[in-house]
């Protein structure tokens, strides 16, 4: 009860109001608000991204949220792959989802991290988790999550930086809600193409049978 009610006062207006509150703090607090969205999912990556990108500049914005967003991920990786062989992790890992999800990593780990990085909204906790239990190689993970995370957080961050340019033509709205559903099309569509191939290669495995 207590998380949902922290939830429903984190609005965007409030969001704002906390990173222009504290910015004489330097980038902490737009770089705390984007480590904090590996630990607590509900938060919106599109609205803090963008508002960093409002509060502090294109590059600055850019810069402060792809060190937040990375720093999170990695974090929740390397603990996952610390304590991997907890009982606890191991039956959460038994879910169809996160099943599924391990055995993508397994098969195409970087492609599929990356392509997903791609995307400002998506299972990144799964996914991270995922590649945790997994135990993908953190020098292919660090690529992958770092240059997928850059380009989605800089376009995120170029809308964030002009919104009064969307205030004053209303029709540009439209590319930005085309932005988000392209990514939520581009992630189910990753999602498709990978279960489509472990399925192949889970059939191509099984001995032939006689006739």
């Amino acid at each position: 009860m207590f998380f949902l009610d922290i939830m429903s006062w984190l609005t965007e207006e409030r969001l704002r109001t906390l990173l222009e509150q504290y910015r004489s703090l330097g980038p902490l607090p737009g770089v705390g608000l984007t480590f904090m969205k590996s630990f607590v999912p509900p938060l919106p990556t599109i609205a803090i991204v963008g508002l960093n990108g409002a509060v502090y500049g294109l590059w600055l914005g850019f810069l402060y949220s792809w060190i937040g967003l990375v720093a999170g991920c990695v974090t929740t990786f390397l603990i996952i792959r610390k304590i991997g062989s907890h009982r606890y992790l191991r039956k959460w890992a038994e879910r169809p989802k996160v099943a599924k999800s391990m055995t993508w990593v397994r098969q195409s780990g970087f492609s599929y991290v990356f392509l997903l990085s791609l995307f400002p909204v998506g299972p990144f906790v799964v996914i991270n988790m995922a590649a945790g239990l997994a135990a993908m190689r953190l020098r292919s993970y660090l690529i992958a999550l770092c240059a997928g995370k850059a380009i989605m957080v800089f376009a995120v961050s170029y809308i964030g930086n002009d919104v009064d340019r969307f205030i004053r033509h209303p029709g540009e709205i439209v590319y930005v809600l085309l932005f988000i559903g392209v990514s939520l099309w581009g992630v189910k569509a990753i999602e498709s193409r990978f279960a489509r191939l472990a399925r192949e290669r889970e059939s191509s495995s099984k001995p032939l049978q006689r006739e």
